[in-house]
């Protein structure tokens, strides 16, 4: 029997165990397009269970004309619209979007050919990017060219017409190509490289010694660099950026007693950072660094708090 005609059955019945079999199958990748519409990990989690719900109150609905993938596909773009139209995009300040958090690769999906789509569409440049799209732009772009819906599928999940759908598109594409630089268009492997796997080592070396001119050795002249959810990604130099760590208090008493791991977040290289204060006789998890990583520099690293954060799938203490 084919997943539509077990649904209907299921929904008929109303047996929701057999329903919640079938429909958690779909799980990762409607997670991965709530988190491609939302950029925070936490919300894309949450609206994937709101979409499980509004699909069982909506069991009726279903009567097998389209794939039941796309049916929840349409509630699960409809949830998120619901939710950014209350979110009215709070986090995104002086073009930075201040509510993203990582995505972690072991919730990406596993079938290879969503894991492809997810890989290619996951990386962060291209996330902030899809965030400074209107809401149903934003939806449009996903559903058409990540997706890679027909025209007429992605006006029936939103209730336009196609001609709106196609325009929207367009208008979309040109904000995308203006926002993510060339060098995006060709997107990354799943596996990090040996150069990529070197950085970031060299990275995590830097910060165990407190080696400030080894580290600034490893920042590209022109860093890009952002700390969420502080306000800001900031174009500098090398030896700027350290100063201004510096200044901040790292590497200060208290914040110089440092252990690192490597691992991947939204398949880009990452370093785990482990903080052990004068009082405490444990590491304990501080931040993971996402790094981009170009002719064997740093050249984009962005930073976020990982305390609290169990869903990053990393030990807390070392």
């Amino acid at each position: 029997m084919t997943d539509e005609a077990t649904f209907i059955a299921a929904a008929r019945s109303g047996d929701a165990a057999r329903f919640a079999l079938i429909t958690e199958r779909h799980r990762r990748e409607l997670q991965v397009h709530c988190y491609r519409m939302l950029a925070n990990y936490e919300d894309a989690q949450d609206m994937t269970q709101e979409t499980f719900l509004r699909a069982w109150h909506k069991r009726e609905s279903f009567k097998g004309h389209a794939a039941l993938r796309t049916w929840l596909y349409r509630i699960a773009t409809n949830v998120c619209l619901d939710f950014l139209e209350k979110r009215k995009d709070r986090g995104l300040q002086d073009s930075e979007v201040l509510y993203l958090q990582p995505y972690p690769d072991r919730m990406l999906p596993e079938d290879p050919q969503e894991s492809v789509v997810a890989r290619e569409t996951i990386e962060l440049a291209f996330i902030v990017a899809v965030q400074h799209l209107p809401p149903r732009q934003r939806a449009v772009f996903i559903l058409r060219d990540v997706l890679g819906w027909p025209a007429s599928t992605a006006a029936d999940v939103l209730e336009l017409t196609v001609a709106s759908v196609t325009s929207a598109l367009q208008r979309a594409r040109v904000t995308m190509r203006g926002r993510l630089p060339d060098r995006r268009l060709d997107w990354r492997s799943a596996e990090l490289s040996k150069d990529e796997r070197g950085v970031v080592k060299a990275y995590i070396e830097a910060h165990e010694r407190n080696d400030l001119d080894g580290l600034t050795s490893l920042l590209r002249e022109d860093l890009r660099f952002a700390m969420l959810p502080e306000a800001g990604t900031t174009t500098t130099t090398a030896k700027d950026a350290v100063d201004g760590w510096v200044s901040g208090g790292l590497f200060q008493r208290g914040h110089d007693d440092w252990r690192g791991i490597t691992t991947t977040v939204n398949r880009m290289p990452a370093a785990a950072l482990y903080l052990r204060t004068p009082e405490d006789p444990e590491y304990r998890l501080f931040a993971i660094a996402v790094l981009r990583v170009a002719d064997g520099k740093i050249a984009e690293l962005t930073g976020f708090d990982a305390t609290g954060k169990p869903w990053l799938d990393l030990p807390p203490t070392l």
